[in-house]
């Protein structure tokens, strides 16, 4: 398949947003985002209350993509050999032969994350950075594309255990959807009135192979030295901001600039503005903050963090005159 050019990549992201939309209703802006996220290679955390479409998002992504489509349940007695696969001995031939798991597929959905112990979720390091698992000293890579979309509930804390920072760090954004409004919800029991079956399937409008187009293709996307520079000052800023315990790492602001590549394109430009990186700041930032312990019953949080160093680190002022300007 030849290579894609932008405008047809801009194209194809709005025809998957209308698409995902019709199953995950009055959700445009974070769709947006879970897609930025898988243009741009990454891996997406879903955090939000129980009902809200997380995983009908996950599996809508999935069928609009046209990617294999893998769910594991995180639970407390989830293995890390349940997520990789293990070697079986397969009495026909007397030897043993590595049986794959659900870890070897386009999408995985983790649902549930914060629901296994830090053992099994370390089992997920490798396969979300480097794309491959070592089983028994033996290593098999994942299959291209392969990305993680993972849920968690961010009320309940019983018999959860927290996400290591390392681990949120794999993560290139983390998302919230939020209650609809009442529109929006009707609409939701509205369409299921119409279709009569809780099922729903979503035509594919790409395949795995055009996705890989479309992520080669943002490679091509303009990044103005100064844009760069934006997003190194932001993540720095993290780091010295009163309320931080940790602020982001190198990795943010690369996932920073990655991220606001693909809005760029999905928006319809082939370069990046400053307000590109302030659209996915948040969302790319906030859970690479740890906030200082004594301000946790306060409204300080990893968002407030990001809200403050957007307001007061200079935008590159030239660069946003021109975004103004076209």
């Amino acid at each position: 398949m030849p290579s894609l050019e932008l405008t047809q990549v801009s194209q194809l992201a709005g025809a998957i947003l209308d698409e995902v939309e019709t199953a995950v209703i009055g959700k445009r802006e974070p769709l947006t985002m879970v897609l930025g996220g898988i243009l741009a290679g990454g891996h997406v955390l879903l955090e939000d209350f129980p009902g809200l479409g997380k995983t009908l998002a996950a599996r809508s992504f999935a069928q609009t993509l046209g990617l294999d489509f893998a769910r594991a349940q995180f639970t407390p007695d989830l293995l890390p050999a349940d997520l990789t696969g293990s070697f079986i001995f397969d009495q026909r031939v007397n030897e043993f032969s590595f049986r794959h798991g659900p870890l070897f597929t386009g999408l995985l959905l983790a649902d549930e994350i914060n629901r296994t112990p830090p053992k099994t979720q370390a089992a997920l390091l490798e396969a979300m950075q480097e794309r491959q698992v070592t089983v028994e000293g033996e290593t098999f890579p994942l299959p291209r594309p392969f990305h993680v979309l993972a849920t968690a509930n961010p009320v309940e804390y019983e018999g959860t255990y927290p996400l290591p920072e390392a681990q949120l760090d794999r993560f290139m954004l983390q998302i919230s959807f939020g209650y609809p409004t009442a529109d929006e919800e009707w609409e939701v029991l509205s369409r299921r009135l119409a279709r009569r079956q809780e099922d729903q399937t979503l035509r594919a409008i790409v395949d795995a192979d055009t996705l890989l187009k479309m992520q080669e293709a943002i490679e091509r996307v303009t990044v103005d030295e100064s844009v760069g520079r934006y997003c190194v000052a932001l993540a720095a800023a993290t780091r010295r901001h009163a309320h931080a315990l940790m602020g982001s790492s190198p990795r943010g602001a690369l996932a920073l600039m990655l991220v606001a590549r693909s809005f760029a394109v999905i928006e319809g430009r082939d370069y990046v503005t400053p307000d590109d990186v302030k659209a996915v700041a948040v969302p790319v930032l906030a859970h690479r903050v740890a906030v200082k312990p004594e301000l946790w019953m306060s409204n300080a949080s990893g968002a407030s963090v990001v809200a403050a160093v957007l307001a007061s680190v200079p935008t590159p002022a030239a660069l946003e005159a021109d975004a103004t300007t076209t």
